[in-house]
């Protein structure tokens, strides 16, 4: 099976070519370099022992996209991740992100149904539930409005598959994370930034390692035991797997109909406090922060139900809040040596 991996150079992307490959799936990955680098491709080959194929190319150019199916008619599987994914910045600038992720995947939703294309794992977002009434979030909790441009392109972007699913034979499974971090163990992928971070441990990292002065809490008066946001922080690995799971579950033809939802995450919520005091105690170092402002579009608390996760799609959350510490430091330290 020849899998296209959409946005493979990326965070998750990468670790999820890895574990692909680690699995017997042939990879080609496209991706347009935005906010990762293309020496990832050598990274991955360290770890997996296998180069994946690699195209630099933007989903938001048709013609482009449309000459790379024509040259690699033996795909069969796409799991699609490349997207513009910080909440703050979505705020900022609502049409950079509608241009790129809607206009992204229906170019490639258009070149997946012409072909034929059957199998589709879809990176979604627990930002779908936006403020949810009740915790944890189950698949079938409400779908409230979304709390920022990016999740509503991730709305946008499930509600074209529904519409898909009724009209097509493509066989999707949607799969809603909550906060992917952590690293690999072999510290040769982990998340980079372009820029100033705008997800909580790498920035926590780069304080802790010097390259930010100090670390700022985006508010500390929620309705929360501590005052700050309460998340659901899941290792980038075993994410990675569940995107194995979920392409074994559609190659196999066990999913129970053409499109299927899963929550990934711990079922654990954990506040931005409670990370910081994780991160001092399991690597020794002082963290450096300050109380700032709220964040627009953040949610005050949000975690998960993983029961469906777990028991239907076969998988499970297996490291915790420490290991995702560790690793993400032993990668911010091996960054220097690249």
């Amino acid at each position: 099976m020849k899998v296209l991996v959409t946005g493979g150079t990326g965070y998750i992307g990468s670790h999820t070519v890895v574990e692909l490959q680690n699995s017997g799936f042939e990879t080609v990955i496209i991706d347009n370099l935005s906010n990762s680098s293309a020496d990832v491709i050598d990274r991955i080959e360290k770890i997996s022992g296998k180069r994946p194929d690699f195209v630099k190319l933007d989903l938001c150019d048709a013609g482009s996209l449309e000459i790379f199916f024509n040259t690699n008619k033996d795909i069969d599987s796409v799991i699609h991740f490349a997207a513009f994914k910080a909440v703050g910045e979505s705020v900022q600038d609502p049409l950079m992100y509608y241009r790129n992720n809607v206009t992204g995947m229906i170019n490639l939703l258009n070149e997946t149904e012409k072909r034929k294309i059957s199998n589709f794992v879809y990176s979604s977002s627990c930002t779908v539930y936006g403020e949810a009434d009740k915790l944890p979030v189950s698949e079938d909790s409400p779908i409230k409005k979304a709390e920022s441009p990016y999740g509503f392109t991730k709305q946008i972007g499930e509600q074209m598959l529904y519409d898909l699913s009724n009209v097509s034979e493509m066989q999707t499974i949607i799969l809603r994370y909550f906060n992917p971090t952590g690293a690999h163990d072999s510290s040769l992928i982990g998340e980079l930034p372009v820029g100033i971070p705008n997800n909580l441990v790498p920035y926590i990292t780069q304080t802790a390692i010097g390259k930010r002065d100090m670390l700022t809490v985006n508010g500390n008066d929620y309705d929360t035991p501590d005052g700050t946001n309460i998340r659901d922080y899941i290792h980038v690995v075993d994410l990675a797997k569940a995107h194995v799971s979920s392409l074994k579950r559609l190659s196999e033809k066990k999913n129970n109909s053409n499109i299927e939802v899963f929550n990934l995450g711990t079922g654990n919520g954990n506040s931005v406090m409670e990370v910081i005091k994780t991160f001092e105690e399991t690597t020794g170092i002082k963290l450096n922060y300050r109380i700032g402002p709220r964040r627009e579009g953040d949610v005050i608390s949000i975690y998960s139900d993983t029961k469906k996760a777990n028991d239907v799609l076969g998988w499970k959350a297996e490291r915790d809040l420490k290991n995702m510490m560790l690793t993400s430091w032993n990668w911010e330290k091996a960054l220097a040596d690249f």
